[in-house]
């Protein structure tokens, strides 16, 4: 087993609670794994000062040669998808295969895939009339929401909701506490060669 912590990517796209929330585990949970880049589709996602509030590096993904070329000179060993609201390339989630986990809120198999994504998931589920909603963490493949499932956990929907009160309390009792979890998981796989 590797004595070095596993070095991580986490890309993002917008405000970045999930990487706070990944930011605020280490040392706690994640205990094998170090954030060595925080990677925006956006030149303005507030998740860029999060970073540099904690001194890691961050980069602009204009296009994935680039980002393969960054992510090959720092040596990352996986990818965090954590609120990246673009689709990876077949190609690209290949490269990384079993390198590559995402948070999705939902309970997967429902309300994924291609176009299901921030509010618009909360609102289907509403739409629906579920009563539980919840949380995803699972690896990426060239499927949108279709690589195999880490962890779920479940929220209750309360009577009354919108889509921004279930999505703040999906956040807050799922998203942000499976995906510091996974994250040290997934870096335990590694370094134990599960993975």
């Amino acid at each position: 087993m590797l004595a070095e912590k596993c070095k991580v990517a986490v890309f993002v796209s917008g405000g970045g609670t999930n990487l706070q929330a990944i930011l605020d585990s280490r040392g706690e949970i994640i205990k094998n794994a170090e954030i060595y880049l925080v990677a925006s589709s956006s030149k303005d996602a507030y998740a860029l000062e999060r970073a540099k509030k904690h001194d890691i590096e961050t980069f602009i993904i204009e296009d994935e040669q680039r980002l393969v070329e960054k992510l090959k000179s720092l040596e990352i060993d996986f990818i965090v998808l954590a609120g990246y609201l673009r689709i990876l390339s077949e190609e690209f989630c290949k490269r990384y295969s079993n390198r590559i986990i995402n948070v999705h809120p939902s309970l997967i198999p429902s309300f994924c895939g291609k176009g299901f994504y921030g509010l618009k998931v909360h609102e289907k589920a509403l739409e629906y009339g579920v009563k539980v909603s919840g949380a995803t963490v699972h690896f990426v493949n060239e499927i949108p929401d279709g690589g195999k499932i880490i962890d779920q956990k479940a929220v209750r929907v309360h009577e009354g909701d919108t889509a921004e009160d279930l999505q703040k309390r999906v956040m807050a009792e799922a998203e942000h506490i499976i995906l510091p979890q996974a994250v040290e998981n997934v870096a335990l796989m590694i370094k134990n060669g599960e993975i």
